[in-house]
């Protein structure tokens, strides 16, 4: 009995043994099948895909603009002389006719009291000429003056006529030059700036158009109750600058407070250098916070078309064929579109053409991409694309293990 026992002792042993050796090469088989599958698998590029989306109804722009006040005129001397006083420094407010500043000019006066002297004398050589006339044509018929001397004492009343009306021209000349002794503002506003003392000389150069004297503004006067906000608009957006556009402007000076601007005129012409038209706003500065000069930045919003598909910036590929696309086909392959672009929006491009809304669109394709190849959709996290380094991060858990198994440390 004792044999028979370990026969069958035997035979269980090399029954468990065979058993143990066929499930370690079966299961060893199925490791390496399923990591030739896994590895097949992780070899073809993870994509994230989405489709096209429509545009906003609106679309935001904001521009550099400068201020310029409604009014500003440099205020030049219209006569020559010295400064007798100013009576309007930095910053003043003024108004229309305000005396800035007095000329002393003594050249000017004794040219104005000889005018008058010539007038005087004019008037008393028309005067005489005038009863000399009426005497010889009280004479004319007689025998005693012919008709031709009567013709002659005529014009020459005519003429000392005309005498005292130029006489009387230059005197008012000159009277209108004396006003200007005293320089006033022109219009209500500020004064942005005074270029001149008591005792400065001054002459007319600056404020005659023909003389070509050395002169300096002495003032300049600026109407700030309203500003002039000008900015060189982008041609893309040009078709918008029409009246009822409305901006808003925004200061470091003011952080978190915006002023509105309504649109007053556009230049209808591109700058060729730019490609952009300057375009003017108006702004209401009743409080006058707003100083010219200042730098601004305009804020637009206009309205868009929202038939127009979307796409990412980062979805677009430069290549040598143009602008494209890469979409992902029913059969997982990869097909390059071509896409005739519009304008940029904030993170997105407007596609004109060659694009549907039911197209898969690969949202950050790689440099390498080629027409045809396979690809596997993946789900992205959300907020992050997938990159090319997706796949190189550390393989999966079960991948892993199979890996473990085929080299025999499966646990």
């Amino acid at each position: 009995m004792k044999p028979r026992g370990g026969a069958w002792f035997v035979t269980v042993a090399v029954m468990a043994g065979v058993g143990f050796a066929g499930f370690g090469i079966w299961s060893r088989q199925k490791a390496v099948a399923t990591l030739r599958v896994t590895a097949q698998t992780e070899a073809i590029d993870p994509v994230q895909v989405m489709a096209p989306q429509h545009g906003p109804a609106t679309r935001s722009l904001t521009l550099p603009g400068s201020l310029r006040a409604w009014y500003e005129a440099p205020i030049y001397a219209q006569v020559s002389g010295y400064v007798k006083d100013w009576y309007k420094d930095y910053g003043a407010s003024v108004k229309a006719g305000d005396l800035l500043a007095s000329i002393d000019a003594p050249e000017l006066d004794e040219q104005y009291g000889t005018a008058e002297a010539n007038l005087g004398v004019e008037k008393a050589k028309s005067a005489i000429a005038a009863v000399t006339a009426r005497r010889w044509k009280a004479l004319a018929g007689t025998e005693a003056v012919s008709q031709q001397d009567v013709d002659v004492r005529v014009a020459d009343a005519k003429a000392e006529e005309a005498q005292v009306q130029a006489a009387e021209h230059e005197v008012a000349r000159y009277k209108a030059l004396e006003a200007f002794k005293s320089v006033v503002a022109p219009f209500d506003g500020v004064v942005t700036s005074r270029r001149t003392d008591r005792g400065a000389y001054v002459n007319s150069g600056g404020g005659d158009a023909g003389s070509h004297g050395a002169s300096t503004e002495l003032f300049s006067v600026a109407d700030i109750g309203r500003l002039r906000v000008f900015v060189s608009v982008p041609q893309d957006y040009a078709a918008f600058l029409r009246p009822g556009l409305t901006a808003t402007l925004s200061l470091p000076q003011f952080p978190g407070r915006t002023f509105p601007a309504r649109f007053l005129a556009t230049a209808h012409a591109f700058d060729p250098q730019s490609r952009s038209v300057v375009t003017e706003f108006i702004v209401d500065n009743p409080d006058h916070a707003l100083w010219p000069g200042s730098y601004v930045e305009v804020h637009f919003t206009v309205p868009t078309d929202q038939n127009i598909l979307v796409v990412p910036e980062q979805a677009l590929m430069f290549r040598a064929e143009g602008m494209q696309v890469a979409l992902v086909t029913p059969a997982n392959t990869v097909h390059l579109q071509r896409v005739e672009l519009g304008v940029t929006l904030d993170g997105s491009v407007q596609v004109l053409s060659h694009l549907k809304g039911t197209d898969q669109i690969i949202v950050n394709p790689s440099a390498g991409l080629l027409e045809g190849q396979e690809v596997r959709v993946v789900r992205g996290v959300e907020g992050y694309a997938v990159s090319d380094s997706s796949h190189e991060a550390p393989a999966p858990a079960a991948t892993q293990l199979a890996m473990d198994k085929a080299a025999g440390t499966g646990r």
